[in-house]
């Protein structure tokens, strides 16, 4: 996993968007969160309504994946750490907090993920392929060998589009240089709320 230091955004954030799109999405965000998501403030703001809607679409789409979530979530963490995109790596990481202890163990794990037990050889497969596409930008026979054993045609290209949209995600946030915004403190507030 690549490694950066946090610092502030190349754009400063807009607090107060103009269009009414954005400032009910500040609105729900705050209610949700706490606090509105520096993507949203540096990015989304500036840009028309439909790209927004555009990054709404992706997370719908993967409703539609036959993949198990925690598998989902766990390819894009990778991808999200290999590429240093720390916005995603919290985002993603907070998302597992919730879902569920096994699943927050197994992203502690996520750099051992080759000799660790608690992944199965299925998701070893799957988190090879998406290491080598993300870090190469090619996979070779083997790899894809070993995928194939495991994954449908269809799984596959499901695990194809995890890569590649969390790639979009990744992108926009490294080109503006947005890191974490503290969501899985958030999440883990949250918890213990709850309980």
């Amino acid at each position: 996993m690549a490694t950066f230091a946090q610092t502030a955004p190349f754009l400063p954030p807009i607090e107060k968007p103009k269009s009414l799109f954005m400032r009910l999405g500040y609105y729900f965000m705050r209610k949700k969160f706490g606090k509105v998501m520096t993507p949203a403030r540096v990015f989304s703001a500036r840009m028309p309504t439909v790209f927004t809607t555009f990054y709404g679409k992706v997370g719908k789409l993967d409703k539609k994946l036959q993949l198990p979530i925690d598998t989902v979530l766990m390819l894009r963490e990778r991808v999200a750490g290999t590429n240093g995109c720390l916005f995603c790596v919290d985002a993603t990481r907070a998302r597992a907090l919730e879902r569920s202890k096994e699943l927050a163990a197994k992203f502690d794990a996520l750099e051992n993920y080759a000799t660790s037990p608690i992944f199965s050889s299925a998701e070893r497969a799957a988190l090879d392929y998406a290491t080598d596409l993300t870090a190469h930008k090619a996979v070779s026979a083997d790899t894809f060998a070993e995928l194939r054993r495991y994954y449908s045609e269809r799984e596959i290209c499901d695990i194809v589009w995890v890569v590649a949209s969390e790639h979009l995600y990744n992108l926009n946030n490294l080109a503006l240089n947005i890191g974490s915004d503290g969501l899985c403190e958030i999440a883990a507030a949250s918890k213990r709320h709850q309980t």
